[in-house]
């Protein structure tokens, strides 16, 4: 018996999703967005609703730091009044001028997922350079000031050259850097093993103090010229069809920014009156702020540290962006050792040495600059030297052994970069890490 063949059944035809099918997805809530494409809502509400937003994603700023520094300044004040002295904030301005300046060129550095482990040393061998031109063979300060900046730029450049042209690690380039330039360093100043430098040029950039009168007007002008900038921006941003802050936003900016400047002004002003190397220390946290946020070669800084490998894709000279970083990061060094060599008017073997790299790295990182590298700016460098100098101002007051100094400086600094892991692995979560 031979079987019948059945007829081949037709195919199913396949059948197009409709709408519903479609967006049968659930809806993106806005917590798991990126906040900075979100629009806030009018009102406090949605500040609040902005703020939270961040708190969940990791996006913590420099609210950490400001409380920190406002539980530093009451815990000291407390326990010896003369912390919040008019003298003593004059002279712990003073203090953190040099390490500052040394930690804008780390916080660049670590933009790039990388470490500087020299920086001190080249402090120290720049500011050596410096002394023995000046009093030991007659160079004037300018010129001595002028050569000191250029060697720091050349071992920059130097480090920069071997991390980039034949990948040995920055780690082990500055590690190696931090002995031999000490080294030269002690080279470099002899026998005598210290140099005074009581006056002229370089003394007048620590000693120099403007008149009350003088504060106030460069106070004014500081808001004046940030008032500016903030009206440029909402006329750019609504001529580009994005919504501007809000006047009430901006108007709120530049009044905490005139208390804040007015308060240090007058307090500065009962004593010796505004420094000349905090206002120098200030413009330089300002125009690396803008080099970082508002230029080119500030973006393809950070585009290298978050990814080297897209950021060479997309066309980014990696390795130039690399050496040109190490040399700005030797060029600060040098000018931090020039001004260290200003407030203490002396040059020794230790300059450089004790804890300048380890509260200029420390700094950078306390301010929120993270390690792993793509986040951060200038303004870390100006937060976190405001920790460490109020930290070990105040435990010297406190007349605290250098033990206890050195135990509370490590754990800052381990509270500090924990909180970056943790801020960093909160955007992860929400895939902005």
């Amino acid at each position: 018996m031979t079987a019948t063949p059945t007829a081949p059944t037709p195919p199913t035809p396949a059948t197009s999703a409709t709408p519903a099918q479609a967006t049968d997805q659930p809806p993106q809530r806005a917590s798991d967005l990126d906040p900075r494409l979100l629009v806030d809502e009018a009102g406090l509400a949605g500040y609040v609703t902005a703020f939270r937003r961040r708190l969940a994603g990791g996006e913590l700023g420099s609210l950490p730091v400001v409380i920190g520094l406002v539980v530093i300044a009451l815990v000291f004040y407390t326990q010896q009044p003369a912390f919040l002295s008019a003298e003593n904030l004059s002279n712990l301005v003073l203090q953190m001028i040099a390490v500052g300046t040394i930690s804008l060129g780390i916080v660049m550095v670590l933009l790039l997922g990388e470490v500087d482990l020299s920086v001190g040393s080249i402090s120290g061998v720049t500011a050596a350079l410096f002394a023995t031109q000046v009093v030991n063979h007659g160079r004037s300060q300018v010129l001595g000031f002028v050569l000191a900046l250029l060697l720091g730029t050349a071992i920059g450049g130097f480090q920069g050259f071997f991390f980039t042209r034949f990948g040995v690690p920055s780690f082990v380039v500055t590690l190696a850097g931090l002995l031999g330039w000490q080294g030269l360093q002690l080279k470099v100043l002899g026998t005598t093993g210290s140099v005074n430098v009581t006056d002229g040029f370089v003394h007048s950039l620590t000693g120099a103090f403007y008149p009350p009168s003088t504060g106030w007007l460069l106070a004014v002008v500081a808001v004046l010229l940030y008032a500016g900038v903030q009206l440029v921006e909402v006329r750019a941003r609504s001529a580009a069809g994005l919504r501007p802050r809000p006047v009430v936003e901006v108007v709120t900016r530049c009044i905490v920014l005139a208390v804040v400047l007015g308060i240090g002004v007058a307090v500065l002003n009962r004593y010796r009156g505004v420094p000349f190397a905090l206002v120098l220390f200030l413009v330089l946290v300002v125009l690396f702020d803008l080099v970082i946020r508002r230029t080119r070669y500030g973006r393809h800084v950070l585009a290298v540290g978050g990814n080297a490998e897209a950021a060479r894709r997309a066309g980014i000279s990696v390795a130039g962006i690399r050496l040109s970083v190490f040399m700005i990061a030797g060029l600060m060094a040098a000018l931090g050792g020039i001004l260290n060599t200003s407030y203490l008017q002396s040059v020794d073997q230790s300059s450089g040495g004790s804890n300048t790299l380890l509260y200029a790295i420390a700094a950078a990182v306390i301010g929120g600059t993270s390690l792993f590298g793509g986040r951060g700016s200038a303004y870390s460098a100006l937060l976190g030297v405001l920790v460490i100098t109020a930290i070990t101002n105040g435990m010297a007051l406190l007349t605290l052994p250098a033990a206890t100094q050195f135990m509370v400086t490590g754990g800052v600094l381990l509270a500090s970069v924990t909180l970056d892991a943790v801020s960093r692995r909160g955007q992860k979560a929400k895939g902005r890490g």
